[in-house]
């Protein structure tokens, strides 16, 4: 199989990931609570992967939170900042995991657009947005869509100057691009395990650079006489049994990394986009491609609604995604409801045979569409 689903979760990871989830489940019991070997084990298994993880994003350990996903880090982030009627400023390309939330929360949303991959024109944007009275600015750093990178350094200064808290959601940049909370002044950053940091499914981030409201409450191994949440991190949101496999493999995906990290990896995982997006156009298809784009590539296939195409793709040996990603924000704002697009994404183990082998596909795919419409137009 062709796996181009990347943004969706990686697939392809490096061995040892694998092989330390596979190890922690043969060694590891529940870190925290107990003082015997095999819980000693798990508690210096969870703090290997926090500290590799503090050292990948400039951070101190005590401010790495583990989650199940991204959506899990999300709501709490932002279930700590805002409160019902708040005004919270949000980029026009957020995912689900935001307006669903925000939604939930009763928050007046004010959705910023933009031209997709014009980071000016987003700084513009946000500036003009963030007026008094804005409780919390939240900006996706890559679009799980269009792959659009937006300039959350900027966007982070604009929020500090004006006292505004601001969240990140670094889900499709995390492994692929640098991911620098400190630079951003952001107050919390969100990220799955599973995706550009190689990690097991079941296993996120939560980057507390200001103190969060539990999501979750209950036993932490820690101030047991206590009937309210220890404030001190990590253990203020690590309630109940942490997933330690997953966690063990997600630190061996975070080591790959720091050994060959995304300044070293990006530029060979952009020139697989370009190729990508200049065959299909060569094919003259539409491709939602611009300058200041990662990891995720969105066209359409004339012809064939999305799933559709998706079942033929996959038929051939292709793995993408159709439809609406989650994200019916950003297809707003690019345009492309209701249908949504198909959607190709890359890891950092992406190789130019996937690249080639998905272009082949996609010359058969449009030379059996053209022989159906011809076979039809002589009936």
């Amino acid at each position: 199989m062709i796996y181009l689903d990347n943004a969706a979760t990686t697939l392809k990871k490096p061995p040892q990931v694998a092989q330390a989830v596979q190890e922690a489940l043969r060694r590891c019991a529940n870190p925290g609570r107990g003082g015997h070997a095999a819980a000693r084990r798990a508690e210096e298994t969870v703090f290997r992967t926090r500290s590799l993880a503090a050292r990948f994003f400039g951070l101190e350990p005590e401010q790495i939170c583990f989650t199940a996903n991204a959506t899990e880090a999300l709501n709490t982030a932002l279930r700590t900042l805002v409160r019902p009627g708040d005004r919270v400023v949000l980029s026009g390309l957020e995912h689900n995991a935001v307006t669903r939330t925000l939604a939930g929360l009763g928050a007046e949303m004010a959705v910023v657009t933009a031209p997709l991959f014009d980071p000016a024109a987003w700084t513009e944007a946000f500036a003009r947005a963030l007026t008094p009275g804005t409780r919390a600015a939240v900006c996706i750093h890559v679009s799980n869509v269009f792959g659009a990178i937006l300039p959350v350094a900027e966007i982070g200064a604009l929020c500090a100057a004006r006292g505004i808290p601001f969240v990140v959601d670094a889900s499709q940049s995390a492994g692929l691009l640098p991911v620098e909370p400190v630079a951003w002044n952001a107050a919390f950053t969100a990220m799955p395990g599973h995706k550009g940091l190689l990690g097991p499914q079941g296993t996120g981030l939560l980057l507390c650079r200001s103190l969060p409201e539990p999501l979750r409450f209950g036993g932490t191994g820690s101030r047991s006489l206590d009937q309210t949440m220890p404030e001190e991190l990590p253990d203020r949101l690590e309630a109940g049994t942490l997933n330690v496999p997953g966690i063990a493999g997600l630190g061996e995906g975070i080591s790959y990394l720091l050994r060959q990290p995304p300044e070293q990896l990006r530029p060979r995982e952009e020139q697989l986009l370009r190729r990508a997006a200049a065959g299909l156009k060569r094919l003259g298809l539409p491709v939602f491609t611009g300058a200041e784009q990662a990891g995720v590539l969105s066209f359409r296939l004339p012809g064939l609604d999305c799933e559709t195409a998706a079942e033929r793709y996959d038929a051939l040996g292709v793995a993408l995604r159709a439809g609406l990603h989650c994200a019916p924000l950003a297809h707003r704002t690019g345009g492309t409801l209701p249908e949504g697009t198909l959607r190709l994404s890359l890891s950092a183990l992406s190789e130019p045979a996937d690249v080639e082998g998905f272009l082949t596909a996609t010359r058969r795919l449009l030379e059996n569409i053209q022989s159906v419409y011809q076979k039809n137009t002589l009936r």
